[in-house]
């Protein structure tokens, strides 16, 4: 069996997944049905926060970032023209309390959403959590996209146990 054939079969297909998780040393990400979560480390290379947010683009460009911030009436037109898209917005004491998706459909939202990111981890760790339509295939072709990235690699795979019961299955691959 040949290393593509071996990743096509990794998830197995009599049990439900509950997570797969991905990534290198100072990124990782962990998808499950509806969501992605991605914790970027202070170490990681801009090239490679880019490469991860276009990588889930091309898998799912219906995927979105859910921002929440405060700022300035006129900041809000700014996002507004680097592509996010305001959900809603309230008067607050210190300014306006603010909430944009950020469509992974546009590339000019992602640049900013990765400059924005890439500021963040001049001082911190950064998680960004994406929403999406992803289910087992989608994860299998995100893991194909983002294994090109340097030292990508599975770390675990978690499938659901009945319903009735709490804990799941784990494979880790560490």
């Amino acid at each position: 069996m040949g290393l593509k054939e071996n990743r096509q079969n990794l998830i197995s297909p009599d049990l439900s997944l509950s997570s797969f998780e991905m990534g290198r040393d100072d990124v990782n990400v962990v998808c499950t049905y509806g969501k992605i979560s991605i914790w970027f480390g202070r170490q990681v290379p801009d090239i490679v926060v880019g490469r991860i947010l276009l990588g889930i683009s091309n898998i799912d460009n219906s995927a979105v970032h859910e921002l929440e911030l405060m700022c300035d009436f006129e900041e809000i037109m700014e996002y507004e023209g680097h592509g996010y898209v305001l959900v809603s917005y309230a008067k607050s004491k210190k300014g306006y309390r603010t909430t944009f998706n950020v469509p992974f459909s546009s590339k000019k939202a992602l640049f900013y959403l990765a400059g924005s990111i890439t500021e963040e981890l001049k001082d911190k760790d950064t998680v960004l959590d994406c929403y999406w339509t992803g289910d087992d295939s989608d994860i299998m072709r995100l893991y194909e996209e983002l294994s090109n990235i340097e030292g990508w690699k599975l770390k675990s795979i978690n499938y659901k146990d009945d319903a009735r019961e709490k804990h799941s299955d784990s494979i880790n691959f560490d």
